[in-house]
């Protein structure tokens, strides 16, 4: 028996508080049968990777089991000819991508959180990378699943790189949060590593400039390996000292094609100061350092509060949603910072940091509760998404059925349907 829980900044505050976090069993299974057996037990079960989450899906409660999938994690299959692999649940990101490395191949999947986090933790949060403008989403990379359903069946990945025999139906599971299912392994799509990278660093006056040229690069048809902005405050933490909004971008790919589309950056940057490739190298050399796990040393000190807030909106309304929330976190703590990334041809995701110190724990909870809130009303008055990559969990359930509205009660559906005797993560996508 022990307390197994992701890295929500809220429970790791609830704790540091007194807040006893539950004990129990933990199961290793190291068989697909095992699993389904034990789904046809009927005790409730909470599957988890890496635990490297950062929204309290993963907080199994007294009488129920985690399941812990770290004994899959064996790399099945690489496909050089096919440009796939298969790969098992418990394999952890930063492990998969050295071996496909060594092939010189990428996933090109790399969220901060790629040391400790599995490729079925991956999956079940419906993860995002720092890659993302060039290779997409997770989603955009899974081939196939195969899943343990609720009553023990198991459902194996489709042939071929698509098929229109009905819907994707493994695609429930990506972003599911443990709730439809148990990931055992996946077919994923990957790409040949590009022969040259060009990368450099431009200092754009204000937010709205540099937003102005993100759009303008997406729009144009050049998809960049990286393609980050930072506001204000955010830039200074980036080690630019002088005022400005910093943004990062880097293009890939055949030597003449990344130096073609490194072009067609800089023309859309030309209103900017060109800081060359410095800025590029640094943020290559620290794309890890600000993980979730990291983070938390920042949160011993009692009366402190810190987390990330990532959402989405479309370009009309992006700039005056980064302002609203912004001054909300500033209102509301003592600091507040934000990135742009993920950026697609219809809008971007903007990141948001923010922290603070409270006289006691009771008054921190209260405002960090206050910035979470009033981020959520923003974002729903204005038509922004709640969550861009980080998922729903605790952290975003009370808000998840205003955002999904009539699509509500479809997920309900899909859910009961599936899992009827209620034995998968109640915690997922809203509670249960």
């Amino acid at each position: 028996m022990k307390a197994v829980h992701d890295l929500w900044p809220r429970g790791v505050i609830s704790r540091r508080a007194g807040a006893p976090a539950a004990e129990v069993e933990v199961r290793r299974p190291a068989t697909y049968e095992e699993v389904a057996s034990l789904l046809r037990s009927g005790t409730r079960m909470i599957p988890f990777g890496g635990l490297s989450g950062v929204v309290g899906a993963v907080a199994p409660d007294a009488g129920q089991v985690a399941l812990d999938l770290g004994g899959f994690d064996r790399i099945l299959a690489i496909d050089e000819v096919e440009l796939t692999v298969h790969v098992q649940a418990g394999v952890r990101g930063l492990d998969l991508e050295q071996a496909l490395n060594a092939r010189g191949l990428t996933l090109g999947h790399h969220p901060s959180s790629l040391p400790v986090a599995t490729v079925g933790g991956l999956i079940s949060t419906r993860s995002s990378g720092q890659e993302s403008t060039r290779h997409g989403s997770i989603e955009d990379m899974v081939l196939g699943l195969t899943v343990a359903l609720p009553d023990g069946t198991l459902a194996r990945p489709r042939p071929g790189p698509r098929s229109a025999v009905g819907p994707a139906l493994h695609q429930l599971l990506v972003g599911a949060e443990g709730g439809l299912g148990v990931v055992l392994d996946a077919v994923l799509r990957v790409h040949r590593q590009p022969e040259a990278v060009e990368g450099r660093g431009w200092l754009f006056a204000d937010v709205e400039a540099g937003l102005a040229a993100v759009r303008e690069i997406v729009q144009s048809g050049v998809r960049p390996l990286v393609l980050r902005l930072y506001d204000p405050e955010d830039t200074q933490f980036q080690g630019i000292a002088e005022p400005g909004c910093l943004l990062v971008a880097a293009t890939a790919g055949e030597p003449e094609v990344a130096r073609a589309e490194a072009a067609v950056v800089a023309r859309a940057a030309a209103a900017a100061r060109d800081l060359g490739p410095e800025p590029w190298e640094r943020w290559r050399r620290h794309r890890y350092d600000l993980s979730a796990e990291r983070m938390l040393d920042m949160l011993e000190p009692p009366g402190a509060y810190l987390d990330t807030i990532e959402i989405a909106a479309g370009w009309r309304i992006l700039p005056e949603v980064y302002r609203e929330v912004k001054s909300a976190l500033t209102a509301g703590s003592s600091l507040a910072l934000c990135h742009f990334s993920h950026a697609y041809p219809q809008g971007c995701c903007a990141y948001f940091t923010f922290a603070g110190s409270s006289t006691d724990e009771e008054q921190a909870l209260a405002a960090y509760d206050r910035c979470w809130a009033e981020t959520m009303r923003i974002c729903l008055a204005r038509g922004a998404t709640i969550s861009h990559h980080h998922g729903v969990g605790q952290a975003r359930a009370a808000w998840a059925r205003q955002e999904l509205d009539g699509w509500w009660p479809v997920w309900e559906k899909v859910r009961a349907a599936l899992d009827p005797g209620g034995v998968m993560n109640p915690k997922a996508v809203g509670g249960r």
